[in-house]
């Protein structure tokens, strides 16, 4: 329970941030994927759900962004 009260307090932060912002916040996430992948590559990971956790964050950014986009046209 204390995941999904997590998820949905993130959830809002993203609705309540500004387009650059949100934008911002992408980026860094996708430097943030590929620079994991880059190291695991390399070396052992503490965190391999990390991956996860991040193609959701990335996915979530990106539905709000399309979303936004929607309610402009």
């Amino acid at each position: 329970m204390a995941g999904e009260t997590k998820r949905k307090d993130w959830l809002t932060g993203l609705k309540e941030m500004t387009a650059e912002e949100l934008d911002a916040k992408l980026a860094e996430a996708r430097e943030e994927a590929f620079r994991l992948r880059f190291r695991s590559a390399t070396e052992a990971i503490d965190n391999p759900m990390r991956f996860r956790a991040l193609r959701k964050e990335i996915a979530r950014m990106e539905t709000e962004v399309r979303a936004r986009l929607k309610t402009e046209d």
